[in-house]
């Protein structure tokens, strides 16, 4: 998912910005806690970071100082909702190849239903985050079980568990998961299959390169 942010969204799409931003929040996090342990390698991780321009080092720049617009309530509760269900899906493709599957979550209204909406507001979506986290090439997120599923559909049901407020709303929520094989081809640039042919980008990957002028 990270690969696909950073090398295939266009340079200053938000979604490929934002990732950067968080590897370089978590870079520098993770320096800074070893620093006191490893002076010298902290130091020179810290004095090669690119964008940090004059800097005075990291024992010059003070201790961890997270911002508070880190801790949106619900993120962390969605996050563990959806890599939950990616292990269900997981699971259920016995180490294949995610990519080449599609997902189905059914969710009945509710709290984790608005979560998993977060991560993704489209019904069916191949560059949601929700996707990401699912590893898949496309998610479809529904409230009831679609009509047309295939009989022979491996449908996996699981629960799981939000606490918010700290504690004061608690609720267990039950979701299903559908894993189905894609019937769209492997795109030749991003190696999702979303694409109409083999030979064709998919329709992300085409916007992409139309406003780089090929990439």
């Amino acid at each position: 998912p990270l690969s696909c942010r950073l090398y295939c969204e266009e340079e200053k799409d938000p979604k490929r910005r934002s990732c950067q931003t968080v590897l370089a929040e978590a870079l520098d996090i993770v320096v800074r806690s070893f620093a006191p342990i490893l002076p010298h390698l902290a130091e020179e991780v810290f004095q090669h970071l690119p964008y940090k321009k004059d800097s005075e080092g990291v024992f010059r720049t003070g201790w961890i100082n997270a911002s508070s617009a880190w801790k949106k309530p619900g993120i962390e509760e969605a996050i563990e909702g959806a890599c939950a269900m990616r292990d269900s899906f997981l699971g259920s493709i016995s180490g294949k190849n995610a990519l080449e599957y599609e997902v189905v979550i059914v969710i009945e209204p509710g709290l984790l239903f608005e979560l998993m909406e977060a991560l993704q507001a489209e019904e069916t979506s191949s560059v949601s985050q929700l996707n990401e986290i699912m590893m898949a090439s496309q998610t479809t997120l529904l409230s009831e079980l679609p009509k047309e599923t295939p009989a022979d559909a491996n449908i996996i049901k699981g629960t799981f568990l939000i606490n918010l407020e700290g504690g004061d709303i608690h609720e267990e929520s039950s979701y299903k998961v559908i894993a189905l094989p894609i019937a769209k081809a492997k795109c030749p640039r991003c190696r999702r299959y979303t694409s109409p042919s083999a030979t064709t980008p998919c329709p992300r990957c085409l916007t992409v390169i139309a406003g780089k002028g090929g990439r």
